[in-house]
């Protein structure tokens, strides 16, 4: 079982949002749940408090969160819910601490399958900045948890309701979060909108520095941010590890995420597609002797998730896939897929823009291997560096 500790609330009601400066609500942070945890062993969660830290991308004048139950097996009681600006580690700012409400109560029950969003509160949200969520699971029955594992991030769990307490005593630390999934906010600009990167263990940040919210679509929010013409868009990382477009690895399959991770977030406009090395891969397993893939099975995947994003007005950016000879699944037909792949990608026409990692990241003496500042070690993910490379790689007049 798992243990969560969460941030306090010095305000006992929520704030009445109807004094916020008027605009569009917008993710300003999420991850993709999915089922279990497969790196990492699963705290105590009942009787706990879960102090879960995010990394906001665009601020507001008002903050809803979303929780989620989508892989739980029972319904999930949350008894108590507080949100603040992080002060570090378990740490928050007290004068930021307010209490979360769901349908003007402090509790809520989350059926199996199904996610739950706060009432907004009032409260001016930084851009570029930790907050901390609290929830407060109370004695029940969990048999299984929604996580997104391997965040980079390391979150804090204390046993009872602490989700007032400015810090926690001696808290287990967990690198994973755990029932929650994304942040809004209410922006003040009335074009502000958000850019979701979806993919892989490559979009999550992989080998990144931990607590250092160095992956690329954070190396992204800072340079969107920095210019004038972008500084109104937020980016959400939906990316996990060891997940494919088209069959189970790690999550659920992009195709069928995709709704959830993508199409149901608030205020989307752009997406940036990076996905398909891990079906690749697979390739290399001795246990999948009938699985077969080829580039275009690939390509009708990704057709599928630019129709479904172009129903909703979303414009889609179609981004190669980078080196990995010399990683653990690297076959040299594995290579041909992923050089062709790529190859459409850049010349399909299908996508409304493009992004060439690849070429930013090989080796130009060697295309089929990282350049020796962007390898992370593994030769399949980048370090901070190569993340650094990816983010300035892409050109800013895609998000017009």
């Amino acid at each position: 079982m798992l243990v969560f500790v969460t941030a306090g609330a010095a305000q006992s009601n929520v704030s009445n949002v109807s004094s916020a400066a008027p605009g569009p609500w917008v993710g300003t942070w999420a991850a993709s749940p999915f089922d279990g945890d497969p790196w990492h062993q699963i705290p105590t969660v009942v009787d706990s408090t879960l102090r879960e830290i995010v990394h906001t991308s665009i601020g507001g004048n008002a903050v809803r969160v979303h929780l989620t139950n989508e892989f739980g097996r029972e319904p999930l009681r949350v008894e108590a819910v507080t949100v603040a600006v992080s002060a570090g580690t378990s740490s928050v700012d007290a004068a930021t601490l307010h209490n979360l409400r769901f349908g003007n109560s402090p509790s809520i029950v989350i059926p199996a399958g199904a996610e739950a969003v706060s009432d907004p509160v009032a409260m001016p949200i930084p851009a570029a900045a930790n907050l901390a969520v609290s929830i407060y699971l109370p004695l029940q029955q969990v048999s299984n948890v929604s996580v997104h594992s391997s965040a980079q991030q390391d979150n804090f769990i204390a046993t009872g309701n602490h989700v007032r307490d400015a810090s926690f005593t001696e808290p287990v630390v967990a690198p994973s979060w755990y029932f929650l999934k994304g942040v809004d906010v209410q922006a003040s600009e009335a074009n502000a909108a958000a850019v979701v990167a979806f993919g892989d263990s490559i979009t999550d940040g992989a080998l990144s520095t931990q607590n250092a919210n160095h992956r690329w679509p954070d190396y992204l929010a800072t340079r969107l941010k920095g210019n004038p013409a972008t500084a109104n868009l937020a980016v959400l990382d939906q990316g996990i590890g060891g997940n494919c477009i088209l069959i189970h690895c790690t999550g659920p399959n992009a195709l069928a995420r995709f709704d959830r991770d993508v199409l149901s977030q608030a205020g989307v406009r752009y997406l940036i597609v990076l996905e398909g090395i891990n079906d690749i891969g697979r390739l290399h397993s001795p246990n999948l002797p009938d699985y077969k893939l080829t580039a275009e099975d690939l390509e009708q995947g990704l057709m599928q998730l630019v129709a479904r994003a172009h129903v909703h007005g979303i414009k889609v950016f179609g981004a190669t896939l980078t080196p990995y000879k010399g990683a653990g699944y690297f076959t040299d037909k594995g290579e041909q897929i992923r050089e062709a792949l790529n190859k459409w990608i850049l010349t399909s026409g299908v996508f409304d823009g493009t992004i060439d990692f690849d070429k930013a990241t090989q080796d130009p003496a060697n295309p089929q291997i990282f350049s020796a500042q962007a390898d992370g070690g593994d030769h399949l993910h980048p370090k901070d560096p190569g993340y650094q490379i990816m983010a300035d790689s892409i050109d800013l007049g895609l998000f017009r």
